[in-house]
């Protein structure tokens, strides 16, 4: 097994599924341990699959999701935590309503970090993945996760901050997972459309076009791991209350993507190492020797 580490932070159950799943899958049979920590439970969440809008589905939302995500980690061969907190759901409307009382987006931002700072000194993963400033999408949920995952990773290594949460751990690099890009949907969007298909990519396109969003400008890091997409695809439709089969998530064959387009996107936003841009491996200049000593270390502090 690799001594090196990854965590992935999320904000519901299926965000880990959607979102640099196959690069996850990849890791974790290589034998790199990988953990998804999810901040909510997704209570909130409509039934976007409409096979499951049947009865029982709506009142029993919080055991489904979680028989779901049981069901998507084991498909992608990871470990789990969940961190507790409550779905704010994604408000609609002009103007927008008011957030519910006691949901994660309205949770005190600093009592969250130190939740998340216990993860990352329990699991001591040397690379963190999240989201960027815009939350990959304005999710509340989901800009909440930037904001403590930030926090987090600069109070994680810093021996005066919170003793009582365990030992300093400092992570070696920051990633920010780029889901959904404009041009990869183009190409699946495009073959659809040569072959007489519908196709629906064609909402999602229309939304980029009118906000000009070019991901691909910011990528740093695109890893190979097209062997996954089996798993990544198993995974989500193990959220089945979440991911409709007739939808844009699965309507690329996993062969036909690994042709076209057979990376998942990342940022790097924060380093304490020395990389050279563009990278194809999250672990980039982490070298062994760091990470073989840091699970020693780590060894140390189990027999303890």
């Amino acid at each position: 097994m690799s001594a090196t580490r990854l965590l992935a932070i999320h904000a519901h159950p299926d965000d880990e599924s959607s979102k640099g799943a196959a690069t996850l899958a990849r890791y974790a049979d290589e034998g790199h341990p990988t953990t998804v920590l999810t901040c909510t439970g997704g209570e909130r969440g409509d039934i976007l699959n409409p096979a499951m809008d049947r009865p029982g589905i709506k009142e029993n939302m919080v055991s489904v999701r979680r028989e779901e995500m049981a069901q998507a980690v084991a498909a992608l061969g990871v470990d789990h935590v969940w961190l507790g907190h409550v779905d704010s759901g994604l408000p609609q409307g002009d103007p927008l309503p008011p957030l519910p009382e006691g949901c994660f987006a309205l949770d005190d931002s600093e009592e969250v970090t130190r939740e998340v700072v216990k993860v990352i000194r329990e699991l001591r993963p040397h690379v963190i993945i999240t989201y960027d400033e815009n939350g990959g999408y304005p999710h509340p949920d989901h800009l909440k996760v930037h904001e403590v995952s930030m926090k987090a990773w600069d109070k994680a290594g810093r021996s005066d901050y919170a003793p009582e949460l365990g030992a300093p751990w400092a992570p070696l690099k920051l990633y920010y997972t780029h889901g959904f890009v404009r041009q990869r949907l183009e190409l699946f969007h495009n073959l659809l459309i040569e072959q007489d298909l519908p196709s629906p990519y064609e909402p999602m396109l229309a939304r980029w076009k009118a906000h000009d969003a070019d991901i691909m400008a910011r990528v740093t890091t695109q890893v190979r791991c097209d062997d996954y997409f089996t798993n990544r695809d198993a995974a989500l439709r193990a959220h089945a209350t979440q991911i409709d089969p007739a939808g844009a998530f699965l309507a690329t064959p996993p062969e036909v993507q690994a042709r076209l387009w057979p990376t998942e996107e990342f940022e790097l936003a924060q380093t304490r190492v020395s990389t050279d841009i563009p990278e194809d491996d999250l672990f980039a200049g982490i070298s062994d020797d760091v990470a073989e000593a840091d699970a020693q270390e780590t060894a140390a502090r189990a027999r303890l």
